[in-house]
């Protein structure tokens, strides 16, 4: 069993990576919860991951999908939880993959105004940073996850067991995210540019390389002040996607990690444009998403200034349209770039022109 440390102080907990993990769960929680009587246990239908917290439990599932990252799910659970007698000294367990850590986490926040909660995390999206950080929330209409809250799990779980049943495409999904952390995990002057060879690793030892990496962001700057929004490279283009694949006939068919790999190579190639990186860079960037099986190319067809409205409602912005960039000094938060580039960027990327023409 790896153990990894997320060192916040009094809200340090740790990450269990290997396989089988998920059977230390009753012993995680009665350390990191030891006034706990009860337990909720969230997760959603199709997840089969039976777990024992080592306490009397109530069982609530939420819808699948994106979907269930919304306000009416927060509600109705925090309304089961009320039901089942849940206490502010209880605990949450959320056994699932992103989705379901985003929002019971954020439901454990909210309910008695900050209850305990333990993630179980079933995909490697969840396990390689979805479950890790403490950042929980849901979607509205305008934009992903722009309601939520920061609060920190009690305890993370990483069974690398589970994973042997994930469809091609959540592999996939995972694989994105851990892309982004091939350009995170190494400093300028390294020495060695960012490559795939974290696919060469052990699986157990892949997840928790990637956990390092967040965990020493997350305890350098917990609340997102600047530094840890380069965990969000990528994400920009990326959320917006997402968000416009809720919309009626958007006809984009995205997982995350997959949206983050395209949002990773035009993050490269707006950096370009603003002088930050060169070519040789730009193609790095491409290699590295290939590398990791993953694809630049957005399915399907999407209005650029629709993507650009979306950018400039990301939780990054401050009224102006934020990017994580790569540049000479590695990947770092950049503010205040012009729309004209970004629409520019996006033409050249997939060959959009302005008012939405292909």
């Amino acid at each position: 069993m790896i153990e990894v440390p997320v060192a916040l102080g009094e809200r340090a907990y740790r990450v269990m990576v290997g396989a089988g993990a998920r059977h230390d769960l009753a012993a995680l929680v009665a350390s990191a919860v030891p006034a706990a009587r009860r337990a909720a246990i969230v997760t959603q239908a199709g997840i089969g991951v039976p777990v024992d917290p080592g306490l009397p439990a109530d069982e609530f599932t939420v819808p699948d999908g994106e979907g269930a990252k919304s306000l009416s799910v927060v509600e109705d659970l925090c309304r089961g939880f009320a039901r089942a007698g849940l206490s502010r000294s209880d605990v949450v367990v959320a056994v699932g993959g992103g989705v379901v850590t985003d929002v019971a986490g954020f439901a454990a926040a909210t309910f008695h105004r900050g209850t305990a909660y333990v993630n179980v995390a079933t995909t490697l999206l969840g396990q390689v940073d979805a479950a890790i950080g403490g950042k929980t929330g849901v979607n509205i209409p305008e934009g992903k996850n722009l309601v939520g809250a920061f609060w920190q799990p009690g305890g993370v779980i990483c069974d690398t067991e589970v994973l042997s049943t994930l469809p091609p495409r959540e592999w996939a999904s995972g694989r994105g995210e851990m892309a982004k952390y091939a350009f995170l995990g190494r400093s300028p002057g390294a020495g060695r540019d960012p490559d795939a060879s974290l696919l060469d690793l052990p699986l157990a030892e892949q997840v928790a390389t990637c956990v390092r990496i967040k965990a020493d962001v997350v305890a350098a700057d917990e609340r997102e002040g600047d530094r840890r929004m380069i965990l969000n490279y990528g994400h920009t283009l990326a959320h917006a996607l997402e968000a416009a694949a809720f919309e009626p006939g958007a006809g984009l068919d995205l997982r995350h990690g997959e949206a983050v790999a395209i949002g990773l190579v035009y993050a490269a190639l707006l950096a370009r444009r603003l002088g930050r990186i060169d070519d040789h860079r730009v193609e790095l960037h491409r290699r590295v998403v290939s590398g990791f099986d993953l694809s630049a190319s957005v399915p399907g067809r999407v209005e650029p200034e629709r993507l650009v409205s979306f950018m400039a409602r990301d939780k990054k912005a401050r009224h102006d349209l934020t990017f994580v960039l790569d540049g000479p000094d590695g990947v770092e938060v950049t503010h205040g770039v012009d729309e004209a580039d970004v629409l520019a960027t996006l033409a050249e990327m997939q060959g959009w022109q302005p008012g939405g023409s292909r």
